[in-house]
C-alpha cells in the first residue's frame, strides 16, 4: 500500500446452479489464490453463492438455506486471510428476498448490501423473486451467517482504518446501467473504490458498450471500479455468461478478462483518485445517507504489475497516436488562427533553427494560415546563423520553409553579436551563459524588429519541457507574442514531427526527407562553436534526457506525486534503459531546475493547452516564483 497503490481483483468462480456448497469451495479457493498474490481486495460475482440463474429456486428453503451455510464456511475459511471481500448471495428479511453482497474481511461479515435496481424486462426477471434495497430502512442491523446483528443497508461504505485513502462502496450488477447510479452517491461520501459483483449475460458486441460504461463510470466518478462478472457455469437454457471481469480507474481499463474463470488481478493508485478529487472543485466533499463501516488490513508494500508507459505524453498504439497527433496539430493551429484574425496580423514570424521546436512551430503556423485562406508565404521564415550554427540546421532550415512555402530571410547575426559583446566587454574567447544568451537575445530582438516592420506576430517556438527546465533565455526565446509549442513536450514534439514527415511521405517526399532529417539531428541550442563542423552543445547532455524529464513532469505536476513516488515509477518504467543512478541524477536536476526557474514561467506568453499539463501561470500551474524547494529536495536526499 506505500505510494498509494493496492492489489485488487475481480474473481469469476467456476459455479454449479444451485449447489452452494460447491460454489462456496471455488470462491475460497479464489480467495486463496488471491491471497498468495497479495490482493487486498476481492470482488466475486453476483449471487455467486447459489448461481445467478436459479429462477424460481429462490423461492426454496434449502437455496436460501444452503447460501447462509455457504457464506458462514467461506467466512470460517478466510478468517485467516487479510483481505475485504465482496461476493453475492440471497438474503431473506421481513418476507421478502434481497439480492445482496456480502462484504466481509478476516472471517467477519461487515455488511449486506443489497441491490437497488430490480431488472424486470427481456432476459431478466428478477422483480418475480427480489426486492429492491430502496424498500428498506437505514440503519438496519439483522442476524446472519451465525452474526448477531450485521449492518444490512444501501449506504454503507467500508473504511480501511489503517489506509484510509481505500474506502469501498458496492452497487450490484444493474445499479450500475440506471440514470442515478449508486454509486455517485457512494463516491461524494467518500469511496475510492467501487465494487460490483455482476451476473450480464453475454450478447455481440455487449462487450465493447460495458467496457465504455465502466470507464466512462470511474472516470465520472473519480475511482476506482472493479466488475465481477458471473462466468461459463452459469450459462443455461437460453443465456450465455462470459465471465466478462473489468478493473478501472478514472477512465481507463486497467485489466479485463472474458471467456475464463479465475482472478483479473492489477493495482489501484489511490494516491491519484485523492489527488484528482482534491483538485476538482466540483466534487463535493460529502454526501447524505452514508454510512462508514471501519476494518482493518495489514499495510505493506505493493508489487507492481500494472502497465505505467515510459512516455506518458505519448499513446503506445500507432493509430491512437496518429490521431491524438493530428487533433493537437488541429488545437495549436486553431489557437493560433484566432490570435492571428483577431489582432489582423499581416504576418506570423518564425525565428527556424533547423532544429525540432522551430519545425513544429512552422509547421502550425502553416497549418493556421490555411485555416485563414491565407498563403503560406504570409509567414515570414528567419534563419539567423551564428558561431554555433552548423551547416546541417542552416541547409534544413532553408529547405524546411521553402517545402512549406513561406517567405525564408537568411540575417547573420554574428557581426551584431560582437558589436554588442564590444560594447559590454565581453571576450569572444570567454564562452560563458552570457556569451550564449547574447546570441539568444540578438535573434529575439530581430524577431521582434521584423514583425513590426511587416505587421505581424512572433511565434514561440519553446515547448513544455524546455518551460519545466527554464531552459530558455529570458527576454531572449522565452519570448514572444503567441507561443504554439506551449503545451506540447519535448517526446511529443519528436512523434509530431514525424507525424507530418510520414503525412507527407507521398505527397511531398522533400518535405518528409528534410523532417526525417531533422528529426535525426541531436537537440541542442547552437551557441557554442562547432566542432570539426559537428554541433558541439547537446542539451540532454547538459540537462537530462527529455524522456526522463517528461516523465517527470508528468507525475509531479499532473497528480502531484512526491520525488519518492517519481522515483519508484520511473525506476519500474526506465530503470532498463536508464539504470538507478541515472534516473536518480536527473530526478534531482528537475526538482532543482523547476523550483529555481518558476520566474520565467510567471511571465510566459500565451499559447495553446492542448494536453493536461501546462505551465501557464494564467492557467493550470500557479506556483510562487520564489517557493523553496526544500522539502523536496530532502525527500530526494533520503533516497540516495
Amino acid at each position: 500500500m506505500r505510494d498509494g497503490f493496492i492489489k485488487i481483483a475481480a474473481g469469476t468462480p467456476e459455479v454449479r446452479v444451485a449447489d452452494c456448497a460447491y460454489n462456496a469451495d471455488r470462491c475460497i479457493e479464489l480467495i486463496r489464490q488471491g491471497a498468495e498474490q497479495g490482493v487486498k481486495v476481492l470482488c466475486l460475482p453476483e449471487l455467486c453463492l447459489t448461481g445467478y440463474t436459479c429462477g424460481d429456486l429462490f423461492l426454496q428453503e434449502p437455496l436460501l438455506r444452503g447460501a447462509e451455510a455457504a457464506l458462514k464456511r467461506v467466512l470460517a475459511e478466510t478468517a485467516d486471510v487479510d483481505m475485504l471481500i465482496a461476493l453475492g448471495l440471497p438474503v431473506r428479511y421481513n418476507h421478502k428476498l434481497f439480492n445482496c453482497a456480502a462484504v466481509l474481511c478476516r472471517g467477519k461479515l461487515l455488511g449486506l448490501v443489497p441491490k437497488q435496481n430490480i431488472p424486470n424486462y427481456t432476459e431478466f426477471y428478477e422483480a418475480r423473486w427480489f426486492a429492491s434495497g430502496r424498500e428498506l430502512g437505514e440503519g438496519l442491523a439483522i442476524p446472519f451467517a451465525g452474526q448477531e446483528a450485521v449492518d444490512f443497508s444501501t449506504g454503507l461504505i467500508f473504511r480501511c482504518a489503517d489506509f484510509p485513502l481505500l474506502t469501498v462502496g458496492v452497487e450490484i450488477c444493474e445499479d450500475l446501467w440506471v440514470a442515478d447510479t449508486p454509486s455517485t452517491r457512494l463516491a461524494q461520501g467518500g469511496a475510492t473504490l467501487i465494487l460490483n459483483p455482476s451476473a450480464s449475460d453475454e450478447t455481440v458486441c455487449k462487450d465493447e458498450y460495458r467496457r465504455t460504461l465502466l470507464a466512462a463510470t470511474s472516470g465520472r466518478l473519480v475511482c476506482g471500479y472493479v466488475y465481477a462478472d458471473a462466468g461459463w457455469g452459469e450459462s443455461s437454457t437460453d443465456l450465455i455468461y462470459a465471465g466478462h471481469s473489468i478493473i478501472a480507474e478514472n477512465g481507463s481499463i486497467l485489466a479485463q478478462r472474458r471467456f475464463e474463470t479465475g482472478l483479473t488481478v492489477t493495482e489501484l493508485d489511490l494516491e491519484k483518485l485523492a489527488h484528482e478529487r482534491q483538485r476538482m472543485s466540483t466534487f463535493p466533499a460529502a454526501a447524505p445517507d452514508v454510512y462508514p463501516r471501519c476494518f482493518s488490513l495489514e499495510v505493506g508494500d505493493t508489487a507492481l504489475t500494472r502497465p505505467i508507459p515510459k512516455n506518458p505524453f505519448v499513446p503506445a498504439d500507432r493509430g491512437d497516436r496518429a490521431a491524438r497527433c493530428q487533433e493537437i496539430l488541429t488545437l495549436a493551429a486553431l489557437g493560433l488562427k484566432k490570435r492571428l484574425a483577431h489582432t489582423h496580423a499581416k504576418t506570423a514570424v518564425v525565428g527556424l533553427s533547423g532544429g525540432l521546436d522551430s519545425t513544429l512551430a512552422l509547421l502550425i503556423t502553416a497549418r493556421a494560415m490555411a485555416m485563414l485562406d491565407r498563403p503560406a508565404s504570409d509567414i515570414v521564415a528567419i534563419t539567423m546563423p551564428c558561431f554555433g550554427t552548423t551547416s546541417r540546421t542552416k541547409s534544413n532550415a532553408e529547405l524546411l520553409a521553402e517545402r512549406v512555402g513561406a517567405a525564408l530571410k537568411i540575417i547573420d547575426i554574428g557581426e551584431a553579436v560582437k558589436v554588442h559583446f564590444r560594447d559590454i566587454g565581453q571576450s569572444m574567447e570567454d564562452l560563458s551563459v552570457t556569451f550564449e544568451n547574447g546570441q539568444a537575445r540578438e535573434r529575439t530582438q530581430v524577431l521582434m524588429d521584423i514583425a513590426n516592420q511587416s505587421g505581424g506576430l512572433v511565434i514561440g517556438t519553446g515547448d513544455l519541457s524546455e518551460l519545466a527546465l527554464g531552459w530558455a533565455t529570458y527576454n531572449g526565446d522565452h519570448m514572444s507574442m503567441y507561443a504554439v509549442n506551449a503545451g506540447i513536450p519535448k517526446t511529443l514534439v519528436r512523434h509530431l514531427v514525424a507525424y507530418v514527415a510520414d503525412e507527407n511521405q507521398d505527397r511531398d517526399p522533400q518535405l518528409s526527407a528534410v523532417l526525417r532529417d531533422i528529426l535525426d539531428t541531436p537537440v541542442s541550442p547552437e551557441l557554442l562553436p562547432p566542432k570539426e563542423g559537428e554541433i558541439a552543445q547537446r542539451t540532454e547532455d547538459l540537462v537530462g534526457p527529455y524522456e526522463l524529464h517528461d516523465f517527470f513532469l508528468y507525475y509531479a505536476v499532473r497528480w502531484g506525486f512526491s520525488p519518492r513516488k517519481v522515483y519508484r515509477l520511473a525506476l519500474y518504467a526506465l530503470e532498463d534503459a536508464y539504470g538507478r543512478e541515472t534516473i536518480l541524477k536527473w530526478l534531482n536536476n528537475f526538482y532543482r531546475r523547476f523550483f529555481a526557474q518558476q520566474f520565467k514561467r510567471s511571465c510566459l506568453p500565451d499559447g495553446p493547452k492542448v494536453g493536461s499539463v501546462t505551465l501557464s501561470p494564467r492557467g493550470d500551474w500557479r506556483m510562487p516564483s520564489d517557493a523553496v524547494a526544500a522539502l523536496w529536495m530532502e525527500e530526494l536526499t533520503g533516497l540516495e
